[in-house]
């Protein structure tokens, strides 16, 4: 193994660009979402990389994909205000999730019964796995989008990041926010929360990185 080199490459994964990306925990499968919004499953291996199925409902360019710790389901947010959750066995749309906002980030949540949003209506909504219902909408900033989000293991935090440049801690239970980092001087794109719940890894449109204490 050379650090730094490119295992494999699939060349035009998807026509107008790789727009999201996951894995399967058991590190067989990637789950592919394109600019024309579709979600694409690939069989991985060393030797070699084939296109199990691809799946098209979305009308807009995905923005998020989650799998489930099970490998058996995803979910995929896109811009055009959808979330799908999808049967990674029979390859079909479990649930579907209609909203009016632009969906920017999504996570499984609560023992993973509930899947959480967030997009460029400055909303996290909670909604339930099952049937696709809402159960709970807090407003995540005062003025701007919110472009990413992630689950703490525990199941007792998420964290939030967006175009005001801030980094949020919340409780998930309670909705209520415990803490906040100011630090970005770009919209934050992307952010994660290490296993071990010690840090924050959040990016920013400008190319800065930070790395944050995270306090349980």
């Amino acid at each position: 193994m050379f650090v730094g080199q490119p295992m494999f490459t699939i060349q035009d994964a998807h026509n107008k660009g790789v727009t999201a990306i996951s894995m399967t925990s058991d590190s067989k499968r990637i789950i592919s979402g394109g600019g024309e919004g579709q979600v694409r499953v690939w069989e991985i291996n060393k030797k070699v990389q084939s296109l199990k199925e691809s799946m098209k409902e979305h009308k807009g360019p995905l923005t998020s994909i989650r799998v489930k710790s099970n490998d058996k389901e995803c979910v995929s947010a896109s811009a055009d205000g959808t979330c799908i959750i999808w049967d990674l066995i029979r390859f079909v749309r479990n649930q579907v999730i209609f909203a009016n906002t632009m969906f920017r980030a999504v996570c499984y949540g609560l023992n993973e019964c509930q899947i959480i949003t967030s997009g460029t209506d400055r909303k996290v909504s909670y909604w339930e796995v099952f049937d696709g219902s809402q159960v709970r909408e807090i407003d995540g900033s005062k003025s701007s989008a919110i472009n990413t989000l992630d689950v703490s293991h525990n199941g007792e935090y998420f964290v939030t990041g967006g175009d005001d440049r801030v980094i949020k801690v919340w409780k998930y239970m309670e909705g209520e926010l415990v803490g906040y980092g100011i630090g970005h001087s770009g919209e934050v794109s992307k952010l994660v929360l290490c296993p071990q719940q010690k840090y924050i890894v959040s990016v920013s449109v400008d190319g800065g990185i930070l790395i944050w204490e995270y306090m349980k």
